[in-house]
């Protein structure tokens, strides 16, 4: 039986970049080496990530080695952001009382059928839209 696939925030991956905090990086690269493949993501994430990287990070990346990361994460499956699923994000915000760009990571989650999402942003153990919050770094 395949491992349920997994959505994962920006976060996961700028933690995994970030030596700032070494427990959270060690449990972040933990978590991309143990879900693998298994991991999807969105476009919103990869560009949440490069700007975090490198601009508010206390040591940042360079452009290059941010762009390589990127390409990196690009051979995950990655979801579109279409009409379709800013709708869907808008709805989720409304009716769940999140932040837009959380709503657009759960419609995007739930549009890759995805079981849970691992983030820090949301309430770990929480169902919304169909999606359980993970916070791996709690």
């Amino acid at each position: 039986m395949a491992a349920a696939r997994a959505f994962a925030d920006s976060n996961v991956f700028v933690y995994a970049y970030d030596a700032a905090d070494p427990d959270k990086q060690a449990r972040a690269q933990e978590l991309l080496v143990a879900h693998g493949r298994n991991l999807v993501i969105s476009a919103q994430v990869m560009s949440e990530f490069f700007t975090v990287v490198t601009r508010r990070l206390a040591v940042p990346l360079s452009v290059p080695d941010a762009t390589e990361a990127v390409e990196r994460m690009t051979r995950l499956p990655v979801v579109s952001i279409d009409a379709h699923l800013v709708r869907t994000g808008i709805a989720i915000h409304r009716d769940h009382q999140v932040s837009y760009w959380d709503g657009l990571i759960l419609a995007a989650a739930r549009a890759a059928r995805c079981t849970k999402l691992l983030t820090e942003d949301l309430n770990g153990g929480a169902t919304l839209a169909g999606v359980t919050i993970e916070n791996p770094f709690a």
